[in-house]
């Protein structure tokens, strides 16, 4: 399989304005091929999707999921475009789906710019310790990689929806913002569990 080079996955960005993961994810399918890549993207709805990224979403619905007979609680911030859409039952399930998410997975930050850059440094350090020894170039593609899993495992977007694994919960968005044809935004949420230690 062809290595998929930061350059080719920046090309393709720019040139259909994607997220960066996507665009990698479709250049590996296309082993390398940016036409190709590019209709996958397509194909995915994808295009059509990050198209929408720049509208304004002044609409919405704040929502409550409570959990475990009342050991977890979520309240969810998600916008869109129009009252209409807020009112949309599609919408509301799209929103009770994250809630649910969020009570079972706990991400603590909502994406990646959300992560205090102390934190970054400090789990880069992490990952760097635990290969000490190994040469540089390979050091620094490990602790990329722990990275990444960092990431997943802690922001809400980048978290594999827990009713379809394939799926990010940025994807799953996406997937809404084409099917209703708006923005969507998860603007904030938090969580909240029983005895949880508040430091």
């Amino acid at each position: 399989m062809a290595e998929i080079s930061a350059k080719l996955v920046m090309t393709l960005r720019e040139k259909t304005n994607a997220g960066m993961m996507e665009c990698k994810k479709a250049l590996t399918e296309a082993a390398g091929d940016l036409e190709k890549a590019e209709t996958i993207l397509r194909k995915s709805g994808t295009i059509k999707a990050e198209k929408k990224a720049d509208r304004q979403t002044k609409e919405g619905i704040i929502a409550s999921y409570i959990h475990m007979a009342g050991r977890i609680g979520v309240l969810i911030e998600v916008n869109c475009e129009t009252d209409f859409v807020a009112r949309n039952e599609n919408f509301q399930a799209l929103v009770k789906d994250i809630s649910l998410h969020i009570a079972a997975s706990n991400p603590r930050f909502l994406q990646r710019e959300d992560i205090p850059a102390d934190l970054i440094a400090k789990e880069r350090e992490i990952g760097a310790e635990l290969v000490k020894g190994k040469p540089a170039n390979i050091v620094d593609k490990i602790v990329d990689g722990k990275m990444e899993k960092f990431y997943a495992d802690n922001c809400l977007l980048e978290q594999a929806f827990i009713k379809d694994p394939d799926l990010t919960i940025a994807n799953l968005l996406k997937g809404k913002i084409t099917e209703l044809g708006e923005n969507l935004v998860v603007r904030r949420f938090v969580r909240y569990a029983v005895g949880e230690d508040l430091s």
